[in-house]
């Protein structure tokens, strides 16, 4: 089983990811409202502003502070230290 870290040392299961999308557009911010309602979101932002939007196959919502494609290269191995968006603030 292979674990993805989402940000601030978050993991999730690789093999339960379905899709890694931006919370930009209106399909997605009713998809993200929906969980919230059914209690199925899983915020893993730690207060900060929501960058990707991960879609589990057991139908939870999972929030990250990590850019789509930074998760989207942890996953396929190439990024290893942490984002910017980890870092700790001055």
């Amino acid at each position: 089983m292979k674990l993805i870290n989402i940000g601030f040392g978050n993991m999730i299961s690789a093999g339960r990811l379905i899709a890694i999308v931006s919370p930009e557009s209106a399909p997605i911010k009713r998809m993200v409202q929906e969980a919230r309602d059914r209690g199925v979101l899983i915020d893993a932002t730690y207060g900060r502003r929501t960058r990707a939007v991960l879609i589990m196959d057991s139908d939870h919502i999972v929030l990250s502070a990590l850019q789509p494609e930074t998760v989207a290269g942890r996953l396929g191995g190439r990024d290893t230290e942490p984002a910017e968006e980890e870092k700790e603030e001055p």
